[in-house]
C-alpha cells in the first residue's frame, strides 16, 4: 500500500495530466513555442512527481506547473543561441508575475488557446498519420509510448516521429491559429479525422485503470462545437458532431459506480442522455438534408438506431448491418467489415458471424486487435465452443492496456 501522502500526490498528478495539461501546454505554446513549450512542461511534471509526495500537492495543482513550466522555459530559451526575437520573448515572459499564471489558467481565452494548438495538429503541412500522433500527445496527455501502443509501432519510432512534426511546426513557421474560413474547408476533413480520434481515446483510453475519459470526449464534443460554427454547419462537421453526441449520451450507463465496463447489451437504458440523444439525431436530420452522407453519416446512423431500442433485442441489427455495408464501401477499413460481421451475427447466428470474423484474420489494419479476438470469442462462446472461446479471450486480454475492458473479458471468459 502507498502512504498517504504519495497516493494523494500520484492522483493529484494523474488529474493534472487528465484535466489540465493541453490547457497549460497551450498558454506556454502561445507564450514560447512548441519545442520549448513541451519540454518545460515535461520537466515540471517530473519535479511534481520528485516533490509533492514529501512537500504535499498545492493548494492550485495547475497553477503551481505552470508557475515552474514558465521558469524552466525561460531558462531554456536564454540558453540557446540569443537572437533579437527571443530575447524579446525572454523579458516578456520574465517580466510577467507568477500570478498572472494563475489568471491565465482562469480566463475564458485558454479555450481559444486550446483551439489553437488543435488547428496547429492537423495542419496539412504535417503528415496525415502524424496529426492524430500530435493531437493524441499534446491535447489527451498520452505518453509517447501509449501513442506508439495506438498506431502499433515502437516507442522509438513514435517519438522520431513526433519529433520530426515538431521541427516542422518550427521551421515552417506553421502558424499557431485559427485558419480563415476559405482555408478552413480545404482542411475539414484533416480536421474532423483527428477530433474524432480524440473522442474514440476519450471512449475507450488507450491504458489506464478507467475504461473512459469523459473529459477527453467532452472536449472533442466542445471542438466539434466549435468548428461546426467555423464552418458554418458544413454536412460532415454536423454528421461528425451528430456521431459524437450519439455515443456520448451513453456514457453514464457504460459503466458501473465502481469503474467496471458495462457492455451494451446490459446497459440500462434509462441513464442514457436522451436529450443529447434527441439533439444528435436533429443535426444528423440536417446533414442529410445538406447533402449526400458522409461516413460520419452512415457511422452516426447505426448509432442512432442502437439508441433507438428500448431494449437490446428489439435492435434493427438488419439494418445496422446494411449501413456498414455502406461504410465499408466508402472507406474499406477492416475494422468495418469486423462490426458488420457481428451485426450480420445477430440475424444471421454466431456460425455466420464467426466464418465472417475468422475471414478477417490476418488482415492488415485489423490482425492482433483486441476487437478481432474479443468479437471471435464472443462468438465461440455463443456457439457453445467453450475451450476455443477461453483461448480467444486470452488473446484479447493480452491485446488491451485499458484494465477496466481486462477486467470485462475476464469476466467474459469465466462464464464461457
Amino acid at each position: 500500500m502507498l502512504p498517504d501522502a504519495q497516493r494523494e500526490a500520484r492522483d493529484a498528478i494523474q488529474r493534472f495530466v487528465r484535466d489540465d495539461r493541453a490547457r497549460v501546454l497551450a498558454a506556454l505554446v502561445k507564450r514560447c513555442g512548441f519545442d520549448v513549450a513541451e519540454d518545460a512542461l515535461d520537466t515540471a511534471i517530473e519535479l511534481a512527481v520528485r516533490q509533492w509526495p514529501d512537500e504535499g500537492v498545492p493548494a492550485s495543482p495547475a497553477a503551481w506547473v505552470m508557475a515552474v513550466a514558465r521558469r524552466r522555459a525561460i531558462d531554456a530559451l536564454r540558453r540557446r543561441v540569443v537572437h533579437s526575437q527571443a530575447r524579446a520573448t525572454v523579458r516578456a515572459m520574465r517580466d510577467e508575475h507568477d500570478a498572472n499564471a494563475l489568471a491565465a489558467l482562469e480566463d475564458e481565452s485558454f479555450g481559444d488557446d486550446r483551439l489553437r494548438l488543435f488547428f496547429t495538429c492537423c495542419h496539412p503541412a504535417i503528415a496525415e498519420d502524424t496529426r492524430i500522433a500530435l493531437a493524441l500527445r499534446w491535447l489527451s496527455g498520452l505518453s509517447t509510448e501509449d501513442v506508439a501502443r495506438a498506431f502499433c509501432v515502437a516507442p522509438t519510432t513514435m517519438a522520431q516521429r513526433l519529433f520530426r512534426a515538431k521541427a516542422k511546426i518550427e521551421t515552417a513557421g506553421i502558424p499557431y491559429e485559427v485558419p480563415e474560413k476559405s482555408e478552413l474547408r480545404g482542411r475539414l476533413a484533416s480536421v474532423l479525422q483527428v477530433l474524432y480520434a480524440i473522442f474514440n481515446e476519450g471512449y475507450v483510453a488507450t491504458t489506464g485503470a478507467s475504461l473512459q475519459r469523459i473529459d477527453l470526449s467532452d472536449e472533442a464534443v466542445r471542438l466539434a462545437e466549435l468548428l461546426c460554427v467555423l464552418v458554418e454547419g458544413h454536412p460532415d462537421a454536423l454528421s461528425l458532431l451528430a456521431l459524437l453526441l450519439l455515443v456520448h449520451a451513453r456514457r453514464a450507463a457504460r459503466t458501473t459506480q465502481d469503474g467496471e465496463m458495462i457492455a451494451l447489451d446490459e446497459q440500462d437504458r434509462g441513464l442514457w442522455d436522451r436529450a443529447m440523444i434527441a439533439r444528435g439525431k436533429s443535426l444528423l436530420d440536417r446533414a442529410l438534408r445538406a447533402g449526400p452522407p458522409s461516413a460520419y453519416a452512415i457511422e452516426a446512423a447505426i448509432q442512432a438506431l442502437h439508441d433507438d431500442a428500448i431494449r437490446y433485442e428489439q435492435t434493427d441489427f438488419a439494418q445496422i448491418a446494411d449501413l456498414y455495408r455502406l461504410l465499408r464501401a466508402k472507406v474499406d477499413a477492416p475494422i468495418v467489415a469486423l462490426n458488420e460481421a457481428v451485426a450480420r451475427s445477430m440475424i444471421e447466428g454466431p456460425e455466420a458471424g464467426l466464418r465472417a470474423v475468422l475471414a478477417l484474420e490476418g488482415v492488415e489494419g485489423v490482425d492482433g486487435h483486441h476487437a478481432l479476438y474479443a468479437a471471435k470469442a464472443d462468438l465461440l462462446r455463443r456457439i457453445g465452443r467453450s475451450d476455443e472461446a477461453r483461448r480467444a479471450y486470452d488473446e484479447a486480454i493480452a491485446a488491451t492496456r485499458n484494465e477496466a475492458e481486462r477486467r470485462f473479458l475476464a469476466r467474459r471468459r469465466a462464464s464461457a
